[in-house]
């Protein structure tokens, strides 16, 4: 399922507060990006307890439970899981991931709020879950009968967000400070194969490792757990942001003229790393006009010109990166500032060409 409609995290509790207390909501979202822990975030914050049932781990009688004779007469006994007597929130996390059968056996839960004699308690909520199947993830169609009995609601992955949350929670000041630099790196969407891509929960499992190891950790076990649980290219670009700070090689250095650009061979992904920061800082400095740009725009056009030459001598193809139009062909930089390189520096622009 898609929608063109999203909410962001931060939006997520105000939406549950006024949704999911009156009808069942169904959480939609990529792998990684927080939906369990949102919901039962949210199930803490109204004083719920969270009982989660994992439609993947699921039959159809571990929800409408076994038949047992009461007074000479059959009736179902649902399970301890379920039939409680305080009001809870119950999650059913990975539902469309459950089988046909399972997906059935929720229908009354979720819409009468009973299974069989068992009524949910006065207060209680029932939130859904699941990844979406252009995700590569684990996913069922469900059948409209199902669909129907919820509201469906989209969350997306925030940066702005989880860095917010990140630092109220003992985050890694790596992987902090490195994302509070490339926000664009929190997520990315799930390749087609079997390999690792970035989520909030694979940097919150990085987070998690890097604190386990200690200060202490080598560059080579960095790497080994950058490439466990990130994207290939973010992964290397998160290993040399940890050597720049190491070796205090930052970018502002580099601009100061105080060091220059690594050029030893084994310094290859620190050159790329600040090669790609050095792009973000003109792409974020430097002004759409020229005529009315201050002076310290001025001086990063004139320092970036000169910054250009001497990474082309090193890279040519590292320096055409940093003026590269988008994936859509569209000029990220300034005109003034691309036609000024064209005049100043003809042999990278006719390389690019």
């Amino acid at each position: 399922m898609r929608s063109t409609v999203t909410v962001t995290p931060a939006q997520l509790p105000e939406v549950l507060l006024h949704v999911a207390v009156v009808r069942p909501v169904f959480l939609w979202g990529a792998p990684g990006i927080g939906k369990s822990s949102l919901v039962r975030e949210f199930a803490a914050e109204l004083g719920l307890e969270c009982v989660t049932l994992l439609g993947t781990q699921l039959a159809p009688e571990d929800l409408i439970g076994v038949p047992e004779l009461v007074g000479g007469r059959s009736r179902f006994a649902p399970p301890e899981t379920i039939a409680r007597q305080d009001p809870y929130c119950l999650f059913l996390d990975e539902l469309n991931a459950s089988s046909p059968e399972v997906q059935k056996a929720f229908y009354s839960l979720i819409l009468d709020r009973r299974i069989g004699s068992y009524e949910l308690p006065k207060g209680s909520i029932v939130i859904g879950a699941g990844n979406r199947a252009v995700d590569n993830a684990l996913a069922r169609p469900m059948a409209s009968a199902l669909v129907n009995r919820m509201v469906h609601v989209h969350l997306t992955a925030s940066a702005r967000d989880w860095l917010a949350w990140a630092r109220e929670n003992g985050i890694h000041p790596w992987v902090l400070d490195y994302l509070t630099q490339r926000p664009d790196h929190l997520w990315s969407a799930a390749p087609k194969v079997e390999e690792t891509f970035s989520t909030p929960r694979g940097w919150h499992m990085l987070s998690d490792a890097l604190h386990s190891f200690g200060e202490d950790v080598s560059e080579e076990i960095i790497g080994v757990l950058a490439f466990g649980t990130l994207t290939a290219n973010h992964a290397s670009m998160f290993k040399a942001y940890v050597k720049t700070v190491r070796h205090a090689f930052g970018l502002e250095a580099v601009l100061r003229g105080d060091v220059r650009w690594p050029a030893a061979p084994q310094d290859r992904d620190l050159l790329y790393f600040l090669a790609e920061a050095f792009r973000s800082r003109l792409v974020k400095e430097l002004p759409h006009d020229k005529a009315h740009a201050p002076a310290a725009g001025k001086q990063l056009a004139h320092r970036g010109k000169a910054l250009l030459l001497e990474l082309a001598e090193l890279s040519l193809e590292i320096a055409q990166m940093v003026i590269a139009a988008d994936d859509d062909g569209n000029p990220v930089l300034p005109a003034w500032f691309l036609v000024e390189v064209t005049r100043d520096l003809p042999r990278l622009v006719a390389a690019r060409a």
